[in-house]
């Protein structure tokens, strides 16, 4: 009797264990969404560098500058360049003040060939641009005219850079 009911035990536990494993599991799934948002503001930077035009003996002089710009990918900008910081200054005509008296006249231009002057009325004498995410270099085309007869010294003026965006 003893091998009968082990017998039964040793079966059933078999019918349980092929049971158990043969059934499939029944799972339940759900769906459902998770937003992500991003916002990307317009920014852009701009430095600009020293027009060094050296030594004027009252022939003409011409130098170039650099202005970097750094604007975020498709955002829109304008470059506008001010009189400058010397008495009587205009975009048209700047002047550079010398440090024992006296001006020396000067002009910067958009284009190599210094016919478009570099002002700060933007859609008429400014420079516009798209920034791209990457440094963009403007080359500023400066020229110091022919026979004028400034007093002896060394001459400087700050012009101020406007970007618009």
């Amino acid at each position: 009797m003893f091998t009968i009911n082990k017998n039964r035990v040793i079966c059933a536990t078999l019918a349980a264990a092929m049971l158990a494993s043969g059934a499939p599991v029944m799972a339940a799934t759900a769906t459902g969404t998770l937003v992500v948002t991003a916002t990307v503001l317009a920014s852009c930077t701009v430095v600009g560098s020293t027009i060094a035009f050296g030594n004027y003996t009252s022939s003409q002089v011409d130098q170039t500058g650099n202005i970097a710009v750094l604007c975020t990918n498709g955002t829109s900008y304008t470059i506008g360049l001010d009189a400058g910081a010397g008495t009587g200054a205009t975009t048209s005509v700047r002047k550079l003040t010398g440090s024992l008296g006296g001006n020396l006249n000067y002009a910067l231009y958009r284009d190599s060939g210094r016919t478009n002057n570099w002002g700060s009325t933007i859609g008429t004498d400014t420079q516009a641009g798209t920034g791209n995410g990457l440094i963009q270099n403007l080359t500023v085309y400066g020229r110091i005219a022919s026979a004028q007869t400034p007093l002896a010294g060394v001459y400087t003026d700050t012009v101020t850079v406007t970007l618009t965006y």
